[in-house]
């Protein structure tokens, strides 16, 4: 079909997964116009990932989604995997899944970690997106091609059902799209590391297990027995649950597991001959631990799984996926709207990549678990500390002060650089705020000392004491990251 005339967006997301999601709420949130469009006719309805990481309820809790999303959440006791011949039998142990438990969490973040299904999460996502004026959801909308140059990346989209073609004329395009992206196919960009690591089937049925595991309430069930091993996974409310074992596809086919076959296999591995299950769906899936060899081509970027794939080990895909939609979302942010020049954009794939290849790397490795604060260092990954404090009758986070420009955080005595801060010409709003002493304390700094922080949480630059502030804090607010001044 003959295409349409030429449509404008700032930016055009591809793929409504958690990293596209992200991304353009953030880009909505900064008034910055988008347009997100998803192959599919909706969202995913299958669950997916289930652990919703302390810094990914962070970001959501700054959105003020924290409440929406905790009402998806799993009826978990315990952070951890149990792992155990059936999940009727009497013994088992407790291992480690690379995640902080809840009171280690609570003693350094405003919130914690949350079990909740991605297509819980994923839903919230989208309301949220769609209370902005700025943005545009298509779905049922796929890619054909783009083509950029020096002044932008023209799309050209299709509807699925009609096959009519739109093109859309971007400043940037972002390939969100998944483990077999469009966008990094035709970037041409190649993916490093081992892919077809294990070979899973997976299905989703309702059951009453929680009547079977009674109060061993855990995230992930890892089940040795030896004609049905595998792992069972808490899905969503009442009894919908995940059964995934290895299989062999080039034996076999998806076909060939009826739901006759699985109802035995989900049987033998509860240890409860006679359970009622009802098999919802059925999938395949290869474990890979991948990343690409570079996030960004010119005006064209990759997030998610299209930047790296993980195995669930660790459960830090699609929370990694959310960081980066996150931080590409601000920058893009910044400079369409004229607060940093475009080599602010080149510190996105200098700080994301090396996580994504770090994170895929340790999910294919054998052997222990990170666990408790190394668990939660690799989450929060070096974000400005928490510390509760007073504002009127509220108690705020440190994290809850932080704006869209630049926050710079103060001692109680820190009035000078107060002072410095409105002498100080920008681009961007630079607030500020002073903290008690104990705040301030937990942030590394004296009564006179200061920290300036981005809208991510990273911090800038630390001052324990008041030195020179107006030319500190001159020469931070125009430090290499923020690029030359102007718009993008």
């Amino acid at each position: 079909m003959a295409a349409e005339g030429v449509h404008r967006a700032r930016v055009v997301v591809v793929g409504a997964g958690p990293a596209g999601l992200v991304a353009a709420i953030t880009l909505a949130r900064a008034g910055v116009a988008s347009l997100l469009v998803e192959r599919n006719p909706g969202l995913s309805p299958l669950p997916r990932a289930t652990a919703v990481s302390t810094r990914t309820m962070e970001l959501l809790r700054s959105w003020g989604l924290e409440d929406e999303v905790r009402a998806g959440q799993l009826d978990i006791a315990y952070v951890g995997a149990f792992a155990t011949e059936t999940l009727a039998s009497p013994d088992g142990v407790v291992l480690p899944v690379g995640v902080a438990g809840f009171e280690q969490a609570a003693a350094v973040s405003p919130t914690t970690v949350a079990g909740v299904p991605q297509d819980h999460l994923e839903p919230v996502l989208l309301e949220h997106l769609r209370t902005f004026p700025a943005a545009e959801v298509r779905f049922g909308t796929e890619l054909v091609s783009f083509h950029q140059d020096t002044d932008g990346v023209t799309v050209v989209l299709r509807e699925r059902t009609s096959g009519r073609e739109t093109t859309v004329r971007a400043a940037y395009l972002v390939g969100a799209d998944g483990a077999h992206s469009r966008v990094r196919d035709g970037l041409g960009v190649a993916m490093d590391g081992p892919d077809h690591l294990a070979e899973h089937l997976t299905a989703l049925f309702e059951a009453p297990l929680r009547e079977v595991v009674g109060e061993r309430r855990y995230g992930i069930y890892f089940i040795q027995h030896p004609q049905a091993g595998g792992v069972f996974v808490p899905n969503g409310s009442g009894n919908r649950w995940l059964y995934g074992t290895a299989w062999r596809p080039e034996r076999e086919r998806l076909e060939d597991y009826t739901d006759a076959r699985l109802t035995t296999l989900i049987r033998a591995a509860a240890g409860v001959p006679d359970l009622p299950v009802r098999v919802v769906a059925k999938g395949a899936f290869s474990f890979a631990a991948q990343v690409a060899r570079c996030y960004r081509v010119g005006r064209v970027f990759l997030v998610g799984d299209a930047a790296q794939r993980m195995t669930p080990r660790g459960g830090m895909g699609m929370n990694t996926a959310v960081g980066e939609g996150h931080d590409l979302g601000w920058k893009l942010a910044w400079v369409l709207g004229g607060w940093a020049g475009p080599a602010l954009l080149d510190s996105y794939e200098a700080e994301w990549r090396p996580v994504g290849a770090r994170r895929a790397a340790r999910s294919a490795q054998e052997g222990p678990e990170l666990e408790g604060a190394e668990a939660l260092a690799e989450d929060l990954d070096g974000r400005l500390a928490h510390a509760w404090l007073r504002r009127g009758h509220r108690r705020v986070s440190t994290l809850d002060l932080l704006g869209p420009g630049l926050t710079l955080l103060t001692g109680p005595a820190g009035h000078t650089w107060a002072d410095a801060a409105g002498a100080v010409e920008t681009t961007f709003p630079l607030d500020v705020h002073a903290l008690d002493g104990p705040a301030a304390g937990a942030l590394g700094v004296g009564a006179d000392g200061a920290v300036l922080v981005r809208p991510d949480a990273r911090v800038i630059a630390c001052w324990p004491a008041a030195v020179d502030p107006r030319t500190d804090l001159a020469a931070a607010v125009r430090s290499r990251w923020l690029g030359a001044g102007g718009p993008g």
